[in-house]
């Protein structure tokens, strides 16, 4: 019982560490000030319909808190697609989660960094880009890419640390729901759902 307490404490603190030299190392990459809880993480991954036969599209997986709440939900690993900007933290989570189709690369360039997945069709979208740190134009852009990839009505869930949602609402282009106001997340977490149709 202690032995498996001091392990579960020692992964908890080598992912705090891991994301703490993942901020200073690129702070426009990482978006909060501590990993997401796990409570958050599974509120994002409950959106996930297990049985829709299709796989689910993660980005900014960070420590893999967030992997860990989707493949909990029933996804297999080969059924998820995950796109990490810091080589840190692929390095890792290619370690910690073996069969995971994780990709090295740019979530704003979709089409290029999904290679061989460019023309799937997703379940739903689980992001936590940390959208604040980017101009609207490519916010909107980005959240336009996603909803051509999932099937109509379809979720798109991202977590932010404003007030309000980081993508301006366009209603003739996509639905806004504000889905979940966290507190057990430092810092307080708003998650967002965005879907068309």
């Amino acid at each position: 019982m202690v032995r498996r307490l001091k392990e579960r404490f020692e992964k908890k603190f080598d992912e705090e560490i891991r994301f703490f030299k993942g901020m200073m190392q690129g702070p426009k990459s990482v978006g909060a000030i501590v990993p997401t809880s796990s409570i958050t993480a599974r509120k994002m991954a409950s959106v996930i319909n297990p049985q829709s036969g299709l796989p689910v599209l993660e980005l900014g997986p960070g420590t893999g808190v967030i992997t860990k709440a989707i493949l909990a939900r029933g996804v297999k690993p080969e059924d998820l697609v995950s796109i990490e900007y810091s080589e840190d933290f692929y390095d890792h989570l290619t370690q910690d989660f073996p069969g995971v189709n994780f990709i090295h690369g740019d979530a704003f360039d979709l089409p290029n960094t999904l290679g061989k997945f460019a023309d799937q069709t997703f379940d739903c979208v689980i992001s936590a880009v940390p959208l604040l740190s980017f101009p609207m134009p490519a916010r909107v852009k980005l959240l336009e890419d996603l909803l051509d990839r999932l099937p109509p009505g379809r979720p798109v869930v991202q977590i932010t640390y404003g007030p309000v949602s980081p993508i301006l609402a366009q209603p003739e282009r996509y639905q806004i729901q504000h889905f979940d106001f966290i507190v057990r997340n430092i810092p307080p977490a708003q998650l967002w759902i965005y879907r068309r149709g």
